[in-house]
């Protein structure tokens, strides 16, 4: 069983990041504050598990306009993120939305639409630059004020394509990269977001408020970044679709940074078709990302013809075993998912273990650390003057003179250990990145795939969504992110069921660049199980058998 980013991290940072800890202010409060009414179950809002194809036929028909698919879900964020059950999965709200979508209603009565992804309204994550009146802060007070001066090749792609930007979603502050006890789902700026599913229940990190605005239909799609699992797991816990793509398909330039080499973007959204309709729109090289430059000739395109609802039959997938055993609830979900698989066609390698599991977590952490600092302090460098911190010195500064709002639940001891870092050129560094790479790569995916003639690799994604805990921070038991994160190899999670109401997710990973057999094997999954149901919006889980 692999832990996740921030659970490996806590192991193995936890004794040296005390001797470098500063006094940080008490704590003004301990727990979450009280959850507010859920609202009423049948939940009639009429956008309700709309897909993309839908809207855009809906705009070619004239049923909607870009303007009023806006306005729709500009009340619906306000009912259900603002109101309601307050799931504050949005940071910031677009102030040009509508002024956008009247022009592109205009554009479209006088032109015809760009093309698939014309007027549809979409939700960026808030460490995705964008130059217009939204700040990009990472959740963090330090950047509240932070205007990009230029788009991030992601967001110039997307507008391009005509995605009206409604606005960005909550984060886990700094893609959680802060602290190794935080609770995923929290930003100083932002306050904590709820999961849709039982509001007492955590969304998983980073791109918390992305999966949860999906999931609550806030909005069609969503963009979220991943350096490992921050994309696949809140797509898991939300019961959403998630891609993480090979890093260097999507451009990182214009996104603030974690690790170079394992952060990517990638598609949220509730099936498959649209997340292969987001994706095709976001890849593409990039001359400011160096890594974009190995995926030429590797770009699919168009990920939109690799759907094939018979995709599974005759495919060969392997079983990691390694990632199962965490909970025999979730163990009995992967039963009845491999069944479908081989009522589908599909012949089932089980197990295929990965044989290097867990030998990789101490040079993964490192990694991180040192690409954390060079790359946060390359970004933040850029800003204006204005910006209070322009370094991750500063940063640690300005967390430390405002620490009743910043640390107020968890410190900064990831900071603090990435300051302590040298620089790219560091022996210690470049070992532990080789280290890392052959482990997940030829000792670890690519020799497992190969042995077997496999198409690709299945596991759950994850557990079900735990309780929040702003006392203790996370503690999620299980999941399958590291050997594709670390290698930057490409992942994808669909719905797998629900435990007692709360979702999981079933991924599919594999080899460089094999994006569009992933799509393949995950669309015939998902077409044959439709498993996703939309959220409640329960107070907590109706857990069955309880007295």
């Amino acid at each position: 069983m692999t832990m996740n980013r921030r659970e490996l991290l806590s192991a193995t940072l936890g004794a040296g990041a005390l001797s470098l800890a500063r006094p940080v202010l008490p704590a003004p409060r301990v727990t979450a504050p009280p959850l507010p009414p859920a609202p009423p179950p049948n939940d009639q809002f009429d956008l309700n598990e709309i897909t993309i194809s839908e809207l855009q036929d809906g705009m070619n028909s004239g049923r909607y306009t870009a303007r009023s698919l806006a306005e729709r879900y500009l009340t619906r964020i306000e009912e259900i993120d603002r109101r309601g059950p307050g799931l504050r999965s949005i940071i910031e709200l677009n102030p040009a939305a509508l002024e956008i979508a009247d022009s592109l209603d205009e554009e479209r009565r006088k032109q015809g639409p760009r093309g698939s992804l014309h007027g549809i309204p979409i939700l960026l994550k808030d460490n995705l630059d964008t130059a217009d009146q939204m700040a990009t802060s990472a959740g963090s007070l330090a950047l509240a004020l932070s205007r990009a001066s230029r788009d991030a090749f992601v967001v110039q792609r997307l507008r391009q394509a005509g995605v009206l930007i409604l606005g960005k979603t909550n984060l886990s502050e700094w893609a959680n990269f802060r602290s190794s006890h935080s609770t995923s789902g929290w930003s100083a700026r932002g306050g904590l977001t709820r999961n849709p599913y039982a509001l007492d229940r955590n969304p998983c990190g980073s791109s918390s408020g992305s999966g949860v605005a999906v999931s609550a239909n806030l909005a069609v799609a969503a963009v979220g970044t991943e350096t490992d699992g921050s994309v696949v797991c809140p797509s898991s816990t939300n019961s959403i679709v998630g891609i993480k793509p090979t890093v260097g398909l999507i451009s990182r330039s214009g996104i603030i940074p974690i690790a170079q080499s394992q952060d990517t973007a990638g598609p949220m959204t509730r099936t498959v078709m649209d997340a292969a309709l987001l994706l095709s729109a976001m890849a593409g090289i990039d001359m400011l990302d160096p890594a974009t430059r190995y995926s030429q000739g590797r770009n699919a395109g168009d990920y939109i013809r690799y759907l094939d609802a018979q995709g599974l039959k005759g495919a060969r997938v392997g079983v990691v075993r390694n990632f199962f055993g965490f909970n025999e609830a979730v163990d009995r979900l992967m039963k009845n998912a491999l069944e479908i698989m081989k009522q589908l066609g599909a012949s089932l390698i089980d197990p295929a273990d990965f044989p290097t599991s867990g030998k990789f977590d101490d040079s993964e952490q490192e990694v991180l650390l040192y690409e954390f600092k060079a790359g946060l302090d390359r970004y933040l460098s850029r800003l204006g003057p204005d910006v209070p911190a322009r370094s991750l010195r500063q940063l640690i500064e300005f967390n430390e003179k405002n620490g009743e709002k910043e640390l107020c639940y968890f410190g900064q001891d990831l900071f603090l250990k990435a300051q302590a870092k040298g620089p790219l050129s560091s022996p210690r560094y470049r070992t532990a990145l080789k280290k890392n790479h052959r482990l997940t790569r030829a000792q670890g995916i690519d020799l497992v795939t190969t042995k077997h003639r496999l198409d690709a690799l299945i596991a759950p994604t994850g557990g079900p969504p735990w309780l929040t805990d702003l006392v203790n921070g996370d503690h999620s038991s299980g999941g399958c992110s590291s050997p594709a994160a670390v290698s930057g190899y490409p992942h994808i999670t669909v719905p797998a069921g629900y435990v007692h109401g709360l979702p999981v997710g079933i991924s599919f990973f594999g080899p460089a660049y094999s994006e569009p057999v992933l799509i393949k094997l995950a669309y015939a999954f998902e077409q044959a199980s439709r498993f996703r149901q939309p959220p409640r919006f329960l107070p907590t889980a109706e857990i069955a058998g309880e007295a």
